[in-house]
């Protein structure tokens, strides 16, 4: 009887020890691929989320801005004339007007250099899980917040329940510090403020309106940041992280520059645009300017600031900045 076994083939040890090679290579080229790949689709979506925080930002502020300055006016309708007491409808906004710094209702106010809210009235201030509030002073400038203010009109509003027919905001933009991962960076914030006021007592005349602010039946308000029609009022809210700078620069008709805090009333209302730069930075270095020498400086420009420079260690982050014009519809007539 023949044995078999003599017969079965084998792997010789030069032969498994280049398969060993082979494989080794094969893997080796599958992970370099692999790393490539990953590190540019990291760099693409880190661009990629930069550019989406700069547009979703700039849509917002866009129109709040356009909003600056708005009043409602009801105007004479017949029906409404036959209504007495609370049950008539004011025809224009009878909400008093405050010029203090505190409470300033100036349809735009700007404050250069300044981190957190200038008018704050809360306490808390809501941030994205895994972030944290620091007072970490980050870059030599930054950052400049706006404060705005418009008026609206509930047609639904019922001053019996505490409701008001008219409205006043303020839309308030500014930056704070944050850390996550010790990593230190700036965060875009939005508060939402409301005036709270009793109605005016209505004239006699039903062709007469009283005057705005003026009428001693006119009781005083408040901003608050709670109990608002729709929950709409918010002392601060987390609305963009990673950001380098944000700056705001009103002008008038001519292209002169305005300063435009509370002491500056008239010539608030003269504005007839504001110029807005943004800029944000990537949230890892790894993969961009991984050949800059040290030393190398970089720098952002922004609009009514000095420039800002970056040492090498710094300028490894990938900055997007956005630039635009807004033109304010209800100021400068």
């Amino acid at each position: 009887m023949v044995n078999k076994r003599n017969k079965i083939s084998g792997v010789t040890l030069i032969e498994m020890l280049i398969g060993i090679v082979v494989s080794s290579i094969i893997i080796g080229a599958m992970y370099t691929s692999y790393s490539i790949i990953n590190n540019t689709y990291s760099r693409v979506t880190d661009v990629a989320g930069i550019s989406k925080s700069g547009r979703d930002i700039v849509s917002m502020i866009m129109r709040d801005v356009r909003m600056a300055g708005f009043k409602y006016y009801y105007g004479y309708n017949a029906e409404n004339e036959k209504k007495s007491g609370n049950d008539k409808i004011p025809r224009s906004d009878y909400l008093t007007f405050d010029s203090t710094e505190e409470n300033s209702h100036a349809p735009i106010i700007i404050y250069k250099n300044q981190t957190g809210d200038k008018h704050k009235i809360g306490n808390a201030v809501p941030i994205a899980p895994g972030f944290t509030l620091t007072n970490t002073k980050i870059n030599n400038v930054c950052c400049d917040q706006i404060h705005i203010v418009y008026g609206d009109f509930d047609a639904k509003a019922n001053p019996d329940n505490d409701e008001q027919y008219y409205k006043r905001y303020k839309i308030s933009y500014f930056a704070r510090a944050l850390t996550k991962d010790n990593d230190d960076f700036y965060g875009v914030f939005r508060s939402k403020k409301y005036w709270k006021q009793e109605m005016c007592q209505q004239p006699e005349d039903p062709g007469e309106d009283p005057d705005p602010g003026e009428s001693p039946s006119c009781p005083s308000g408040e901003w608050v940041t709670d109990n608002c029609p729709g929950d709409d009022c918010y002392d601060g809210e987390l609305v963009r992280e990673y950001l380098s700078d944000m700056s705001f620069v009103a002008l008038d008709k001519y292209g002169k520059i305005v300063n435009a805090i509370p002491e500056n009333l008239d010539d608030i209302y003269k504005i007839r645009s504001v110029d807005i730069t943004l800029t944000f930075r990537s949230a890892t270095k790894t993969g961009f300017f991984k050949n800059i020498r040290e030393g190398v400086q970089r720098q952002i420009l922004s609009l009514g600031r000095e420039p800002e420079t970056f040492t090498s260690k710094q300028a490894t982050f990938k900055r997007d900045s956005i630039f635009l014009t807004v033109h304010t519809r209800n100021l400068g007539g």
